[in-house]
């Protein structure tokens, strides 16, 4: 008789892991809203999450760069005009040319600046080559 009921107790064990392995997989699983009208007073979006406009001024908005400070007592940093700021700030968005189109220059013709980045991509280049080859190796 005993071993009958042990058997029948490790097959209800064993259910129970199977049923829990179920439940976590069915509560594990990500389930999507049907489309459809939304009811009134639901927690869904509606017209009330569109973009609210915004309470500042144009003259604020000009004069003043929001949301720019960083300091919890310190205010919004006032715009300036161009010639306060440095010349490098208005060239930083340029386009520099890439390693391909550096290699086709002589070096001797390369300004400063442009040798000093060829280096720079020339060598990352280099490393990565190396780098594969001992990978594949």
């Amino acid at each position: 008789m005993q071993g009958k009921e042990m058997t029948m107790n490790r097959i209800k064990s064993v259910r129970s892991i199977i049923i829990t392995r179920e439940a976590v997989r069915l509560v594990g699983c990500r389930t999507f809203a049907v489309g459809g009208k939304a009811k009134k007073g639901s927690k869904g979006g509606g017209a009330s999450d569109a973009p609210k406009a915004s309470t500042l001024s144009k003259e604020v908005k000009s004069t003043t760069t929001v949301g720019a400070n960083i300091l919890k007592d310190g205010t919004d940093p006032k715009v300036l005009p161009d010639s306060e700021y440095p010349d490098w700030l208005w060239h930083l968005l340029d386009k520099r040319p890439a390693l391909s189109e550096l290699r086709r220059k002589s070096v001797e013709s390369l300004p400063y600046e442009a040798l000093k980045r060829f280096v720079k991509l020339d060598n990352r280049a280099r490393i990565k080559e190396n780098n594969n080859l001992k990978a594949k190796n």
